[in-house]
């Protein structure tokens, strides 16, 4: 078993709370095979995975931890989805309304067969949703789970047909006890601990804001009131829509920069204004944490919206991400980070469980989510069925009731969209964001 950090623990306990799985979608082609051997197939590649053969463990005074799991059949899932695209779509937001129980498994697979006027083939299509526990896997780490599972050649993993390490130890108790009796023995060094690395974080704090003053690192993003996105209650519903296109990929412009020049004005139509609008932008870490499955920080970026030209647009927000990147890759924005790692887990257990998720905030630092993560090339397939697109759909919440995920496969990228609603009008925004989008790739290819 190894001990989660308390960066996935965080995501683990916040899942109690509200819904914040990944779903990774994949559409591939029909193969006809018979779904007993659909699931068999894929059950049998997921044992071969050491990532799909988890589960999260709970503990009294430790953090929690990964323990072994068996794959087992009813984690795979067939849903009658109906002959239509649309049909699938309307079952699919049934699905990102689920939330998975870590504790009793950290993943499900969902499919949706016989697939009709699916896009990117005229053929009928099996659409398989690939549902993981946060705590398991960022971004890009799911996204890398999911080539395992699908790549054309076999998991490099155990031998399926082997028990080793699915049977707990006959002195697991023995262990469990000794983990638990340590973890309260050395609470009291750990709140010593934090105590230190809180007074190290508040120095580095004021060493962080007298820099920012002088200009020798960047400034961080302004805080923004809040737009009828962000006001609460939870949702109650899920919709989706998708943007599935080969014309993102524009050179010398990166694909989040794209979608992010025509969000901005999809928002402000939307909105019926511009003023002030901004995203939140996953950054994966460039050197990730060996300890933690979650390496990724947050960057607020402005989106221009009242900028007309959409070049000069681009530009504006491919520096805005550059200065926020520099700022967040800064040795002295890893200070609060120190503090978390050493917070004994049943304070940071009560935090999380006592955080007030339902209060939206005077200010925010962004109004929406662009979670962008590129899957790699398009050579993955189901039984046998080739891979048409990829997509996923960034977690709402009661701040954000709109997100926008950006999944590239090959050369296609889908721009999807995650909202609520009784926020929302999925359609219309949809169709705003695809007019937009398409005037942003003719203003930057001209």
């Amino acid at each position: 078993m190894h001990r989660m950090s308390a960066r996935d623990a965080t995501r683990y306990w916040l899942s109690r709370r509200t819904g914040n799985d990944l779903f990774l979608l994949y559409c591939f082609d029909e193969t006809g095979l018979p779904t007993a051997e659909l699931r068999a197939w894929v059950l049998e590649r997921a044992a071969r995975i050491p990532d799909l053969r988890v589960r999260v463990r709970e503990r009294r005074f430790a953090f929690p931890e990964w323990a072994p799991r068996a794959v087992t059949d009813d984690q795979v899932v067939e849903h009658a989805a109906g002959p239509g695209w649309a049909d699938l779509v309307a079952a699919l937001e049934n699905v990102v309304g689920q939330t998975l129980q870590a504790d009793e498994r950290a993943w499900r697979l969902h499919l949706m067969r016989e697939v009709r006027d699916a896009p990117r083939g005229s053929q009928p299509a099996t659409v398989a949703v690939l549902q993981l526990s946060h705590a398991l896997a960022d971004g890009r780490r799911a996204a890398a789970i999911a080539r395992e599972l699908f790549s054309a050649s076999s998991p490099a993993g155990i031998d399926p047909g082997s028990a080793s390490g699915l049977r707990p130890s006959p002195l697991s108790w023995l262990k469990d006890a000794a983990t638990e009796s340590i973890s309260l023995a050395i609470l009291p060094i750990n709140l010593g601990r934090t105590m230190f690395r809180g007074l190290a974080a508040e120095r580095t704090r004021r060493e962080l804001a007298e820099r920012t003053a002088r200009g020798t690192i960047p400034a961080p993003a302004a805080q923004v009131p809040p737009t009828p996105l962000n006001r609460g209650p939870e949702p109650r519903a899920h919709a989706v829509r998708m943007l599935v296109r080969d014309d993102l990929r524009i050179p010398g412009h990166t694909v989040t920069v794209t979608v992010l020049t025509a969000v901005g004005p999809a928002l402000a139509r939307y909105l019926g204004t511009g003023d002030a609008l901004a995203a939140q932008v996953p950054m994966a870490s460039p050197e990730p944490d060996g300890k933690a499955r979650n390496n990724y920080r947050d960057l607020a970026v402005e989106l221009e919206a009242g900028e007309p030209d959409p070049r000069r647009r681009a530009e504006l927000i491919a520096a805005t991400l550059a200065r926020r990147r520099a700022r967040a890759l800064h040795p002295l924005l890893t200070a609060p980070d120190r503090v978390t790692d050493v917070i004994p887990a049943p304070i940071l257990r009560r935090d999380v469980a006592t955080y007030p998720l339902d209060a939206v905030p005077e200010t925010l630092g962004a109004h929406t989510v662009v979670s962008s993560v590129y899957r790699g090339p398009a050579d993955l397939a189901l039984a046998g069925g080739a891979v048409r697109f990829t997509a996923g759909f960034p977690a709402i919440g009661s701040v954000m009731h709109l997100t926008h995920g950006v999944h590239g496969l090959g050369d296609t990228v889908t721009v999807s969209v995650h909202a609520d609603p009784a926020v929302v009008d999925a359609d219309r925004y949809a169709a705003l964001l695809a007019d937009s989008l398409t005037e942003v790739v003719a203003a930057l290819r001209d």
